[in-house]
């Protein structure tokens, strides 16, 4: 069952920003996500997030582009079957946890 795919205003400006042929890999990454977006734990393709230098991001999950180093942080809101992207981001630093968590609380997830 394949998920809807949903993005914070910032997470669109977010892909906006990359360049064509990553922008490319990203989006073709989340679509292969959105097949099965729960935790691996669950045996999906997502990784749990806890607890990432101080910004509490329980709850949510990343997919990790290695090659390119970029992450994406989603949140799955299961009644409405819904995999909603928080951001696309470098890992620079852990920058991309310290503003998904920004944005977590700033639009209420």
């Amino acid at each position: 069952m394949n998920w809807t795919v949903s993005y914070l205003p910032e997470a669109k400006e977010d892909l906006k920003k990359l360049d064509g042929s990553i922008r490319g890999q990203v989006i073709k990454g989340i679509r292969k996500v959105a097949q099965n977006p729960l935790p691996k734990t669950e045996n999906g393709y997502g990784s749990p997030l806890g607890n990432k230098n101080g910004a509490d991001l329980a709850g949510l999950l990343k997919i990790k582009f290695l090659n390119i180093g970029i992450r994406v942080v989603y949140k799955l809101v299961k009644q409405d079957n819904d995999m909603k992207i928080i951001i696309i981001s470098a890992r620079a630093d852990n920058a991309v946890y310290k503003e998904a968590a920004n944005r977590r609380k700033s639009n209420n997830l």
